[in-house]
This record gives C-alpha cells, structure tokens and sequence, in this order.
C-alpha cells in the first residue's frame, strides 16, 4: 500500500492573442507543453522561444513570466535568431516557412523564402538586414534586404543542413548537417567549400566562438569536433557520453562553453573550461532532452529549452539549474472525471515509472498521487464516484492491477495473474464488476472489486479497448496488430463467458470503442492503410459501416457525452475531431499542438472536456473545442496529411515505403527528436528497437508510425 504524495501543478491559460477563453488551452505542462526547439536572448531581461505548432513565446522578466506571441503558421519553428535588439527577429521552419517580426514580437510576418523544405537554422550576423537560412537537401539561402527576397545558393550538397554560424561578419560562415557535413564560405556564400570532419556523425549545431578561426560542433552519440585552424583540420575532443548533442555555445571566449542534449528519458548538459580539453557533466536535475541553449552575456547566466516545453535558467554558470516551466512531463495515456467537472484522474508513465495525477478543481491545479507502479499506466476508471476506482498497466513483473477506495490518497496493487501489458479497464454499472482487455489476447473479468481476476478466451490478438454499455452481460472488445488488415471487433452477451467476432481485418488496427447510450449504437476508432479509421454500427455491430474521418493519421480514442450524435475523437498529430450528426461529418478542431493525443473525456455535457496526451499534455476546453478567433491560422491552410504505409511493420532489420522508395523521410523517436533521415528503400536499419515516427520530407506532409523489435 503507498502513500499519497503531492506536486500541485497550477494551471493557468496559455492562450493565443484574440482567442480569450476558448477552444482548448493547457493545463499542463505551463506555460505550454508543445517541444521548444530554440531560444534566443539579446540580454539577461529579453528572450524568445520558438517550437513546434508554430510556438513562439517572449519574456521581458528573464523567464520568470513567458506569453505566447502569434506566430502565424502552425509549421514547427526549429531556430529563432534576434540579430541586434530584442524589437527584430527571425525564426525559421518546416515547409521553408520563416517569419519576422520588427515590433518586438506584437506582429510576425510571413516571408517568401521560395522553398518548402525544411528550414533548421537561420543567422543574421551583423545587422538585421543581410541573413542566412539552411535546411534539408542542402539548401541554403541568404538575404540582403532584411528577408523581402531570398536568393538560394549552390551548396555542393544534397545533404541535411542542421545549422549555419557566420562568427564575425557577413563574409565568412560555417554550416554543419547529417554524416559529418561541414561547409565554409569566405565569400559571402557565393562558394562553398566541403570541409573534412573526420566523422560520420550529425552534426546538429556548429559555433565558432571569437573569430573564423576556432569552432566547435557537436552531433549525434556524444560527438564533438573542434578546429583552431579555420576548419582546415578537425580534432575529435572526448565527450564522456553517448547521447546526441543538439547545441553548443562559449559566451565568451573559446575556453568555456556549454553542449545540451540527450536521449529518451536522459538530460545531458556539459561544460569545458579548458577548451573542451576535458567536457564535464552538470546536474539539470531534469529528465527531458535539450535542443538548444542561449548565454546571451556572459558565463553565468543561460537558458536550454527542450521537450515538453521545459524551459531552464542558471545563474551560476549552470553550478544549478532552475525549471522555468512547470508541471510533469510523462506520457499521458487516460483520464477519465467519474461525477462532474471539477474531479478528475490522468494516468500514464514514462523512464520505467507510472504517474496518476488528481484535480479536485477542474484542471486549475493536479496532485501527482504515488501509484507503486514500477512502470507505466494506460487506463484508469471511477465506476460510481470519485472515490473508488482502477488504473492498469504494465510492472517489472507483468500486467498491472491498482486500487483505491480513497480517492487516490492510497493506491493498492491486485493479482492480476497475466504477464501481458493491461491496456484498458470497464466497470460497467458498479465497483464490483468489471472487465480488463490487454495483449496478446488477454481479458479478465472480477465479480467481487479486483480481489479476483478471472482470464476469459476470446482472440489472440491484442485488444486495446472494452465497453460494456449498459450491463456487465453485453460488451464489446476491439483491437489488431497493427499489420496489414488485422484488426478485429468482438462482442459477448453473456458477460465475457463466450465471445463473437463481428468484424476482422477490416481495418490495420482499432485502438478505441464506445457506446454512448445502449447496445446497439457505437462507434470504433483506429488505424487503415491510408486514413484514421471511424467505423459506427446500429444494430449491435451486426454490420459497421465506415466513416469519413477526413484524417490520415491514427485514432486512439472516441466519446460521445451524453447521446449518440454529438462526439470526439483524439489521435496522432494533436488530432480532435468533432461531430454534431452522429458521424455523418467529422470536423477537424485545433488542438495548439502536434504532439500526439491518447485520451478524451467530457464528464457531463458536450461543452467541458478534458483531453491528455504526451508529454505530460493536459488540454481543456469549455465551450466544446471551438476557437471563437484563431489569428495563427488564418489565410493558412493546415497542410494535407497523407498516412505513410511501411512494410513489414513491425520490423527487424529495415522497413520499405511501398511507392515511395526514392523519396526520403524523416525519423524521430517517441520525445520528438529527430533521429535520421532515410530513403523510402531502406527506413531505419540503424535503429534501435522502439516505436518511431515518420514524416515525408518534401511536398505533401506524410505521416506514419514503424516498429522496430530488435
């Protein structure tokens, strides 16, 4: 039995400038949750911070306050560069978007760049008028006119072009990318120059410090290469780490300098004061990656930014660290508000740990409640009130099985008798009776509040998702393997004894099921070959009819509050649909976010809704989803998405996009970090096992998801 322990989180709106209290907002992590990719400071007081879902955030009070600016896009801002004052900036993105405001943020205007790859990096070294952008495909721009033309410059290469640093003037500059590319040009980038690195790796980030002469750049596995000559010759320095290195910068002088990144559940800071003669690790006391940092005056005083929004200062040249942000960050897989609006349970895991969190205030503030769980937790459910309730997942030694009677303030754990990870847990009418699916075809049942679990047969497949609508006699179960055409529907009317399959392998995968009101009409959510799938019976699930969902990517979970007409579904990419007309359209909602959403609940009506999602996302609307002023994305079309098929997924040694075998395609694990790029004949040979995700890297956005086993 544990113990109830508590963090309150406050919550607060982080909202966009002439929206006010609508559509969904963050409740966690604050000020906002979406991965911060670069930060910029021009003193101690003044900063800008740019992410994904076209974030970029501003403070005046050196990160003790930070407010949301427009932006204007939604494409994934990746650097932000103020070249003089803290009034004109530049950030730079996907789709070549790069933006410019000359107010100090009120305004950012969109500028023609010409292209519509990738744009990683953007450096304006002496004034505000003449600049540099690279991006993928080894493209590279400059402007002269404070970007009201971009002039696109050979670059010799087809390569990945993650960074550009022009260390004194507009002449001479450096840029680095994937497998050890680096350039220089001393003519103002008319000529490029291919310098040898002497290593293979990425290199995300290149600095030179005082003069053209001695620079440094970091990368992939711990790489860091430094040159005293120009980048004539490049010396290997001793990192003392393996993890991925996403920035580095010496404030001063070419003696002390700062390096950030790190892996899956691993912050690494280093610091060299010998000219990284020797690099030593700092203690963050944080476990989310680093993408970028900023010293903007001296060696005391910094910034990093990375995962989940984490925001961090050091006044004390990074001796400690303190989080700006605030709020957990572990992947949120369920929530569920058992009587009302104002009580509520999140629960997930990440690092090998789970987390339940608790709002007794409608999301204003959440108590992190110790689980006991080794690892992570995947669904919980109240069945009558906000006392008594259940969470599953997976332990050290299998499928696990918690809970309480008392409002979470203890959690218990129960004999589950399975090895397979718990994915889901109904009580369909009282605390007595319920039913658990999970992997490889598991389901239990309990007649007397979990102190026995009962397995029943039924398929062999893993089941993702369990809804007894009205009694503990009729249910349904859906799930898949998430290979081609494997998914499947069951359905019991004796209380899970015997179990009928009514759909099979009409779909790849099926990850969620509801019944709004009885048995008879519902509606399963998942995953085809080319679309987010939405599948509605009336008659029981004697037939299912598909829907339109006018999405490519992943559905993971569907509820309707109160009736059968008007409900939500919540997917990859920060996906919310709505529907008023019992399916028959489906309408897109903006979510403030790319970052996949697992789980989706209104406790009373179709207004006030709470929905979670990684990185720790908690998102609540009050008026059912709808943005009354949207100002980021107006005139702006969200790009198309089309869904990306790879073959065999899951696989072991590499995967093939069928028809697209001589584009190329971007990775990136579970955290959101970009971990290589790969052409459609031959996706992630070098990986290690885990789940990633893949996007096209030029024209039309392409998604997808691959498994690698081993």
């Amino acid at each position: 039995m544990r113990s109830f322990k508590f963090i309150i989180i406050p919550a607060v709106l982080f909202l966009l400038p002439g929206i006010g209290q609508a559509g969904w907002f963050w409740q966690n992590p604050l000020p906002q949750g979406n991965p911060l990719n670069s930060v910029c400071f021009v003193d101690n007081a003044t900063g800008y911070s740019v992410g994904t879902y076209g974030t970029i955030m501003k403070t005046t009070d050196g990160g003790a306050n930070w407010l949301s600016q427009n932006s204007g896009t939604t494409s994934d801002l990746n650097l932000v560069n103020c070249p003089v004052d803290a009034q004109t900036g530049y950030a730079a993105g996907w789709y070549g978007t790069i933006v410019k405001t000359t107010n100090g943020g009120t305004t950012w205007v969109r500028q023609t760049s010409g292209t519509t790859v990738i744009l990683n990096a953007v450096d304006f070294p002496v004034d505000f008028l003449t600049g540099y952008a690279v991006g993928d495909s080894g493209i590279i721009l400059k402007t002269t006119n404070g970007g009201n033309t971009w002039q696109n410059q050979p670059s010799g290469t087809i390569r990945n072009l993650q960074s550009v640093n022009f260390p004194q003037d507009a002449q001479t500059g450096y840029v680095s990318g994937g497998y050890g590319t680096i350039l220089k040009t001393t003519d103002g980038g008319t000529t490029w120059l291919s310098l040898t690195s002497g290593v293979p790796n990425w290199l995300f980030d290149i600095h030179f410090p005082t003069d053209a002469q001695t620079g440094y750049a970091v990368g992939d596995s711990g790489t860091i290469v430094k040159t005293a000559d120009g980048g004539a010759t490049w010396a290997i320095q001793s990192s003392g780490t393996t993890f991925w290195l996403f920035a580095v910068q010496f404030p001063l002088n070419e003696q002390t300098g700062y390096a950030v990144g790190g892996e899956y559940g691993v912050t690494k800071i280093l610091k060299t004061t010998n000219s990284g003669a020797t690099w030593e690790p700092l203690f963050s006391g944080i476990r989310e990656v680093l993408y970028n940092l900023c010293f903007p005056l001296n060696e005391q005083t910094g910034y990093a930014v990375g995962y989940a929004g984490t925001l961090l200062k050091t006044t004390d040249a990074g001796a400690s660290w303190v989080r700006q942000s605030s709020g957990p960050t572990f992947e949120l897989r369920s929530v569920h508000f058992p009587v009302d609006n104002q009580t509520g349970y999140a629960v997930g895991g990440k690092y090998q740990s789970s987390i339940i969190l608790k709002t007794s205030d409608g999301g204003a503030s959440w108590a992190v409640q110790d689980s006991g769980s080794a690892w992570g937790l995947l669904s919980v459910h109240f069945p009558v009130d906000a006392l008594t309730g259940y969470a599953v997942g997976i332990g050290s030694l299998g499928g696990t099985i918690l809970k309480t009677t008392d409002g979470g303030q203890t959690w218990m754990s129960q004999a589950s008798g399975s090895t397979s990870l718990l994915r889901d847990i109904d009580f369909p009418q009282n605390s007595q009776t319920g039913f658990i699916v999970g992997d490889d075809g598991t389901i239990l049942k309990t007649t007397n509040g979990g102190a026995n679990w009962v397995s029943l047969p039924g398929t062999s497949r893993d089941i993702h998702s369990v809804s007894f609508p009205a009694d503990a006699q009729t249910g349904y179960i859906v799930g898949g393997t998430g290979r081609n055409n494997n998914s499947m529907i069951l359905k019991t009317t004796d209380g899970g004894t015997t179990w009928t399959t009514q759909d099979l392998g009409s779909t790849d995968n099926n990850y969620g099921v509801h019944f709004p009101v009885d048995a008879l009409t519902g509606y399963v959510v998942g995953i085809d070959f080319l679309s987010g799938t939405i599948l509605k019976t009336t008659d029981g699930g004697t037939t299912w009819l598909s829907q339109n969902s006018g999405t490519t990517v992943g559905l993971y979970e569907v509820q309707f509050p109160g009736n059968d007409q008007t409900g939500f579904i919540v997917g990859d990419y920060g996906t919310v649909l709505i529907t008023t007309n019992g399916g028959a359209t489906w309408v897109s909602q903006s979510a403030g976010t790319h970052t996949p959403i697992n789980s989706v609940y209104f406790p009373e009506n179709d207004q006030t809704g709470y929905a979670v999602g990684n990185g720790g996302t908690i998102l609540k609307t009050t008026n059912g989803g709808v943005w009354v002023e949207d100002n980021r994305v107006q005139g702006l079309e969200r790009p198309r998405v089309r869904m990306l098929k790879a073959v065999p997924n899951p696989f072991i040694s590499f995967a093939v996009i069928p028809g697209h075998e001589a584009e190329r395609f971007v990775l990136y694990d579970i955290t959101g970090r970009r971990v290589g790029t790969y052409k459609g004949s031959r996706v992630g040979g070098d990986l290690r096992p885990g789940v990633y995700f893949i996007r096209a890297l030029e024209g039309e956005a392409g998604l997808g998801r691959i498994v690698k086993v081993r």
